[in-house]
Parts: C-alpha cells; structure tokens; sequence
C-alpha cells in the first residue's frame, strides 16, 4: 500500500480521493502546513500531493511550502488549476515528480502516484513495482514522464532483448527514430552498430543494391562490389523508416528476407545470414495500405510482431515543458547563448499550442526563440507560433495580423472590432487571459496580439502604417 500524503483546504477533494482512491493507495489528509510537515519528516507518508487551489490568499504560501517538500527529497505531485499550469510546471522543473490537473482524473493520478512512488524506492528489490513504472534513463534521449511515454519506456525495456521484428507507428515528428535508438541502446546490442535507413529517401531503382549490396557488374555504372545496410549492420540494429513507402516489387525481396533469414548481394548466389535485429517505423497506416493493395499483407504480419505507438505530442503535454527546457539547454549551449528559461506566458502558450508537427516542430520553434530573445529568459514575443486556432473564431482574419495590408475601411473596423473583443474579454475575466482566449475560442498567442494592438506605441505605429498605405493608393 502507497501511503500519501494529501495536502490541501478543500474538504470535497480530500473526501473523494479518501474514498476512490482504492484499496492500494491511503490517503493521509491533510489541511494545515504545519500537519503534512509533521507526516512527512515523521516518514509516515511516501508520496505527497500539494495541492495550488486557485485562491490568491493560499497560493503563494503553497509554493514556498511546495518548495520546501521539495528540498526533503520526498516525490510530490501538483495538482493545480488551469490559471495556475505555468505555477505548477515551475514547480515540476523545480524537482516535483509530476503535474495533474484539477479537478484530477483518478486513473491518471493513480497512475503518476505510482511512477513517483517506484522512482523513489527504485532502490529496493521490487519487481512487481518497478513494473508500473520505469526511469526514463538510459533510454537514450526520450523525455517525459507521462503516462504514454512510460508505456514506450516499458515496452523498450520488454523487447530491448528479444530478437522479434518492432514495428514503430506514429506522426511525423513524434521521435519514432529516438524509440528505435533506446530499444538498441538498452538491450544486448548496444555495443553494435546502429544504421538508420529512410526508406522514403532512396530511389525506387537503388533501393535493393542499397539494402542488399552488389557484386561488380550487377548492374550498369557498378565500379566495384558493395555491402549493403543488411551487411554492414551485422548484428547489431537495422532501422528501416517510412516502411510503407517502400514497392510492392521490393516488399517481396524483403518479405524473403524476413522468412528465411538471409540474403544475397545483386549478382551473387551466395547466401549471407541475416543477423541484424529490425526495427521498423511509419508515419502511414499500413492496416488500410493492406486493405487497399498497396502493402503485402503477409509482409504486414511479419513486420508488426511487436507494435509501439509514438503519441502524438498534443496528447501528453505534460511533457512540453521537460522537453523544452531540454532544447532550451542544447541550443542554448549549441549556439553559445546560455538562457536561463521560459517565462510564464511563453510556458502557457507553447502547453495551448495544438503541435501538429509534434516534437519536431517544438525543438526548431525552441531554437527559433533563442535566437529572437534579447534576454536569457525566452518571452512570448520570442516563439514564432502560428496557430490554427488564430483562424478558428467567428471573426477570422483572411490574413495574419502581423501582414495586415488595409485595403479598405472594412478590414479596418474587422480589426479594431477583434482587438476590441480581445480588450472586453481580458477587462471581464478580470484580467486573466487564459479565460479571456477560451471564451472567445481563440488561442492565447493570438489574444496576446490583439492585445498589443490595443497599446498606444503599437495602435499609433498601426495607424501610421494605414495612412502610408492609404497616401500611396
């Protein structure tokens, strides 16, 4: 049974995760500071939750106190509320194990209660624990603590040494390369070589003599003989990505190869073993490539004995910050502009983005900001986010209004209207902008915008523009 201990004034959230929590969890309550200090530095709870109600008198003694908890090593999780995410990820940054949001998924917060648990006693001999959760160390440079991301952690570690076909499914960008990586760098090959090969990237007419290797003369313009990916990666690990590009022509050579565990060079009969372990990967959904007739079914099968899914990275944003303080540090350091971090509006709106090139496109809108930020602290101004939701509201731009070219009094009055909605919304949610961006069902980034709009330097730079624009017509 994991004991923990649960500090928070609201009586309604104590009540219910007393009784729902389950029999493998107990629920030490507590409402004071002073009583969850006393059952932490007594060791009678292993994990404690803190929770940051939204209540400005209780807030900011709740973070000095977090940080406290904090400095004795005990693994906390944060529950907070939306207005206070950026608080709470500070927080995590800070050496809290994880985040929840509240009110908080039981199943969730079961699930983040049990990882933190684990990775404080991962000391002990526990395997049946150790098994609800795994340290993302020595998984090569995967990220994340959430709960999808401890599945891939899990499934790595399950197949790191097995010999059996994986086939790695997922968005561009979601780091399907990095899984194939971890899987070698954890298992018994490690110390053997790794090749990654794009199977999208070679022509159609060079990708057997590219996978299997030639003699001299196999074809026309072959100089001398050749070893393949196949050859060259011996035993250790073949990556083979974007599967479902490869043709139905060479879906046959290599369907062979899966079936009898070896090769032949072009131009030789002499059989070599196949000794490589594959993995495979593709942003496409093979099940309805097969349906359709573009992928061999019977390759399909032999390629899917174990299927590991990369999520996209709008389903675990939990992650974005560790993820992009990471790129913050790399880049910081890569091109010699050490940063410091992320301010809170930055944070909030990076976790509000919908990231349709996933991890991708974070590293390069992380890179991107070092280079704008004038300071060590990356600020909103500094990301280069255009959202979907900036077009999503009734009042949609035709274009951007960084390239707002006035033709005319109505895309004018269009403008003025919008930033004056911004300004209302902002003034009647007293001043918070998270609820000021969802009851206009726009995102943050572009609230922040019309925002700037509504500023004197900036109205008067705008205004000035429309009448240059307005002379030269």
């Amino acid at each position: 049974m994991i004991r923990i201990g649960l500090y928070s004034e609201d009586r309604t959230l104590r009540t219910l995760l007393s009784s729902a929590m389950g029999g493998d969890f107990q629920i030490l309550p507590a409402a004071e500071a002073e009583e969850i200090e006393r059952l932490v530095l007594s060791g009678a709870c292993d994990v404690t939750i803190l929770d940051l109600k939204s209540n400005l008198n209780l807030v900011q003694p709740r973070i000095e106190f977090s940080r406290r908890m904090l400095a004795a090593r005990l693994p906390a999780v944060i529950l907070a509320d939306d207005e206070l995410r950026a608080t709470a990820f500070e927080l995590v940054r800070a050496g809290a194990f994880g985040y929840c949001r509240r009110p908080p998924s039981i199943r969730d917060l079961k699930s983040l209660l049990s990882r933190a648990y684990v990775q404080a006693t991962q000391g002990e001999s526990a395997p049946v624990k150790r098994e609800a959760a795994v340290s993302p160390a020595g998984c090569g440079q995967l990220i994340g603590s959430s709960r999808q991301m401890q599945q891939i952690y899990q499934m790595a570690y399950k197949v790191a040494d097995l010999n059996a076909a994986v086939l790695v499914t997922g968005e561009s960008g979601t780091g399907k390369e990095l899984i194939a990586r971890a899987i070698h760098s954890i298992g018994s090959r490690s110390s053997r070589p790794f090749v990654a090969v794009s199977c999208g990237a070679i022509p159609e007419t060079l990708i057997e003599a590219e996978l299997f290797g030639h003699e001299k003369g196999a074809f026309t313009g072959t100089v001398g003989a050749r070893e393949g990916y196949f050859e060259q990666v011996d035993d250790g690990t073949l990556f083979l990505d974007e599967i479902g590009d490869l043709s139905l022509f060479t879906q046959v050579k290599l369907l062979r190869v899966l079936q009898q565990m070896e090769f032949n060079r072009l131009g030789s009969n002499r059989l070599i073993p196949l000794r490589a372990r594959l993995v495979f990967a593709t942003n496409r959904d093979l099940s309805k490539m097969v349906a359709e007739g573009q992928f061999r079914q019977d390759l399909f099968y032999r390629i899917n004995v174990i299927q590991i899914e990369a999520r996209p990275l709008r389903e675990h944003r939990e992650d974005i910050p560790l993820l992009a303080m990471h790129f913050l540090s790399r880049y910081g350091q890569m091109f010699r502009k050490p940063m410091e971090g992320i301010d809170a509006e930055a944070m909030d709106v990076l976790l509000s983005y919908n990231w349709p090139g996933n991890v991708r496109e974070l590293e390069n809108v992380m890179q991107r900001a070092i280079v704008l930020a004038s300071g060590a602290t990356v600020c909103i101004d500094d990301l280069s986010i255009s959202t979907p939701e900036d077009e999503g509201s009734d009042f949609a731009d035709v274009v951007d209004i960084a390239d707002y070219n006035p033709a005319g009094s109505f895309e004018r009055q269009l403008r003025d209207y919008k930033v004056k909605l911004a300004v209302g919304a902002v003034r009647d949610n007293n001043g918070n902008k998270t609820l000021a961006a969802r009851s206009l069902n726009i995102s943050r980034a572009y609230l922040h915008r019309l925002i700037r709009l509504a500023e004197p330097g900036v109205a008067a730079e705008a205004a000035l523009h429309d009448q240059r624009l307005a002379a030269e017509a």
